[in-house]
């Protein structure tokens, strides 16, 4: 178990913050450099070229490094929106009306946005796994499967909850009727294992900004080698080959850049975020995500058995991912849990029903027993 890293992040002693699905705060290193790279806009003339593209270069491979895939595979995008955009508008002409696009009740907006809106364009049929009463949400998706459906957009875990989705699984299921698989894997990514090799997502999408501990404004996205030739959602000069010769970019390149670049997001490399965001992402790998996740687990596992004797209700174990999950308030407390918790310096969300524990590596034992102590008092069994 790794212990509390805490003093890698600027957390004052009195907040106890048990809220990193809704927005992680940035290590003391990423500050550090993102200062560095707002600093360096006061002196343009030391910007050269190559500074266009080498952040991004560093993000990719720290990603292949993590997550496998490759670094080719990986485009660097300001939002997940952006990225689940760009899948949808890959996919889209190869969606008839007889197609059926499967997606998840109550997933992030995010995800099933687009979807709605090319089911609408090309006339394919929107389909919702309901919430499953016994909790297996990857039964329920398996179920919902059938030859009709060409386009599986799932989150990786369901965000309201954290309830566990078995991706491998869901995958072997798309193969036996060759659907595409895209997956928002915002809530998971850096805080579980993911194998990209083993799932094989048509497309993999990822902000940045919550369990990779990145700047906001900085989103992963993976997209299979199959799909790397297709239109990309802008047409970004940097994308194009020999971009870094500034002096021949009037004579414009109708050759895009290697593996996923041509994805990319316009002014990708911009030294107020991804700097930021590698120094987050060096961090991950020095944990390591599975100790990561063995360590969020443990952590976990001793506020759910608080929550048990308070009578909050929660999904049986097998159901929920490691670093983050939801639990049903008792039904004989009437208040504003979540301000009562804010009021004593403890943060926590509600998503849905749901209140959302989501801890990380920052937190303590002590925040722990802060947490405790003030469900006990405002509950009042």
């Amino acid at each position: 178990m790794i212990k509390s890293q805490r003093h890698l992040f600027d957390i004052p002693e009195h907040i106890a913050y048990f809220n990193c699905a809704y927005y992680s705060p940035l290590l003391k290193e990423s500050t550090r450099r993102l200062h560095v790279g707002v600093d360096s806009k006061s002196h343009p003339w030391e910007r050269t070229p190559a500074n266009f593209f080498d952040d991004a270069e560093t993000v990719r491979q720290l990603c292949a490094d993590l997550f496998g895939g490759g670094a080719d595979g990986f485009a660097v995008v300001p939002s997940a929106s952006y990225a689940i955009n760009t899948a949808a508008r890959v996919i889209e002409p190869r969606l008839t009306k007889e197609d059926r696009i499967l997606v998840m009740d109550e997933d992030f907006p995010s995800v099933v946005l687009p979807m709605k809106r090319i089911a609408q364009e090309k006339g394919a049929k929107l389909v919702t796994v309901k919430k499953p009463e016994h909790g297996d949400w990857t039964q329920a998706i398996k179920e919902g499967l059938d030859n009709n459906v060409k386009v599986v957009a799932i989150s990786s875990c369901h965000w309201t909850n954290g309830a566990y989705i078995d991706l491998l699984e869901i995958r072997k299921a798309c193969d036996e009727i060759d659907s595409i698989l895209i997956v928002d894997a915002t809530q998971m990514l850096g805080a579980m294992p993911f194998s990209i090799d083993k799932i094989r997502p048509d497309f993999l999408i990822a902000a940045g900004y919550k369990w990779l501990l990145g700047p906001y404004g900085f989103t992963l996205f993976y997209v299979a080698e199959k799909w790397r030739h297709s239109r990309p959602l802008e047409e970004a000069w940097q994308a194009r080959e020999k971009a870094e010769d500034f002096a021949g970019l009037v004579k414009y390149s109708d050759v895009y850049m290697r593996g996923s670049r041509r994805f990319d997001g316009g002014e990708k490399c911009t030294p107020t975020i991804l700097p930021g965001a590698i120094a987050a992402l060096e961090q991950v790998k020095k944990w390591g995500i599975e100790e990561i996740a063995n360590s969020l687990s443990l952590f976990n596992d001793n506020i759910v058995s608080h929550l048990l004797k308070l009578g909050f209700k929660l999904p049986d174990q097998k159901q929920r991912c490691p670093h983050m999950f939801g639990a049903t308030i008792p039904i004989n407390y009437m208040g504003n849990l979540v301000n009562e918790l804010k009021e004593r310096k403890i943060y926590v969300s509600q998503r849905g029903n749901a209140i959302r524990f989501s801890p990380h590596l920052y937190n303590d034992d002590a925040d722990v027993d802060r947490l405790q102590n003030a469900l006990h008092e405002i509950i009042r069994i």
